[in-house]
């Protein structure tokens, strides 16, 4: 099994939104998680994927982490923010 915790960022490697950056919303048992981008997956609306079918990466958001153990509400613009900070964009000026 993969260790995977609320906040953590994973890259999906199945279906439609294969390649797609998300954040651990919540975790269903041993084999499914809870993902949201915060714009075409939505915190009200989290996709329920299998971990088999998920890239784990070693970046997690202490904040969103916090608040998801805490009870308290996760809004999409601040997961859109934590993605944004989390992963690396490409850089377009090299050749």
């Amino acid at each position: 099994m993969k260790e995977v915790e609320p906040g953590q960022v994973v890259m999906s490697c199945a279906g439609r939104d294969k390649g797609r950056f998300m954040l651990v919303v919540g975790i269903i048992d041993s084999e499914y998680v809870y993902v949201a981008d915060g714009k075409l997956r939505r915190i009200e609306r989290p996709k329920k994927k299998k971990l088999k079918h998920l890239k784990i990466m070693n970046r997690k958001s202490g904040f969103i982490y916090e608040k998801i153990i805490n009870g308290r509400k996760v809004y999409n613009e601040e997961i859109r923010r934590a993605l944004e900070e989390l992963v690396e964009k490409p850089d377009d000026n090299r050749p």
